[in-house]
């Protein structure tokens, strides 16, 4: 396990978020590398002294003794309403504070997984990182991920519509484990990421701009898939849809 790999896990191992052979895959590792050590022990830390703190704060008494102060005593029924008022005002705030966050939140969880998938992109170009199964044969790649991950990606060979199997490899993204299979078109490499569970899904198929290159996204029959190259928008979105059609099943619209 590389560095690379460990640090995209190591927040999923202090969350007890990792099945126990990776778990026990990224311990190991950071037995033997210093900076990968550090950086548990810090996430570590980080984590026991915001168990230890009590992050909850409650409003002060002299909140409501002010409220009391600046509506007269004598308007019981109209300091009621006000109250409700408040409370009822505070509530739709709390909702669209909510929202808000929510939406902020899964804006800044899909730049960060893109942002993963560019960087393991990057990675599997480097010498021999691109392929742990190194085969055009999708009948030898489809049956190497049986038993290293959870899933069955469906792996198609599309060397006659110009896009050459490469072959497959196992990487992580948003510290779980996905396949990745392997295309070449020319001299542009097409990293395939498929998985379950991973937030990288869309309602309908998105072509964007992501760190210089194109990514096509996905979803198909319960599948996430994002498809990442400096291969042109065109030849790109020509890849995913050949795919699609590909892997549809027989009969399927």
């Amino acid at each position: 396990m590389t560095c690379d790999e460990a640090e995209v896990m190591l927040h999923a191992l202090i969350d007890d978020e990792l099945d126990a052979g990776h778990a026990r895959d990224v311990e190991a590792h950071a037995a033997t590398c210093q900076r990968c050590a550090a950086q548990l022990a810090a996430y570590r830390d980080l984590q026991h002294a915001m168990q230890r703190n009590n992050l909850r704060y409650a409003a002060p008494a002299s909140l409501r003794r002010s409220i009391d102060r600046a509506v007269p005593s004598t308007v019981t029924t109209s300091r009621r309403t006000l109250l409700k008022g408040f409370a009822i005002g505070s509530l739709a705030s709390a909702v669209a504070a909510s929202g808000l966050t929510l939406l902020v939140v899964r804006e800044d969880q899909d730049k960060r997984i893109l942002g993963e998938a560019v960087s393991a992109h990057l990675r599997s170009l480097q010498a021999d990182h691109l392929s742990d199964v190194l085969s055009s044969d999708q009948h030898t790649v489809k049956p190497w991920f049986n038993g290293r991950i959870d899933l069955a990606p469906p792996v198609i060979d599309l060397t006659a519509q110009g896009f050459t199997l490469i072959g497959g490899r196992l990487d992580f993204i948003d510290g779980k484990p996905v396949a990745a299979i392997v295309y070449r078109r020319r001299e542009h490499v097409i990293n395939l990421f498929v998985a379950q569970g991973v937030e990288i899904p869309v309602t309908s198929p998105r072509l964007e701009r992501v760190h210089g290159f194109n990514v096509r996204r996905w979803t198909d029959q319960g599948l996430n898939f994002l498809a990442i190259s400096d291969l042109n928008r065109d030849e790109l979105e020509e890849f995913a849809t050949k795919f699609e059609r590909a892997a549809r099943p027989a009969g399927a619209t």
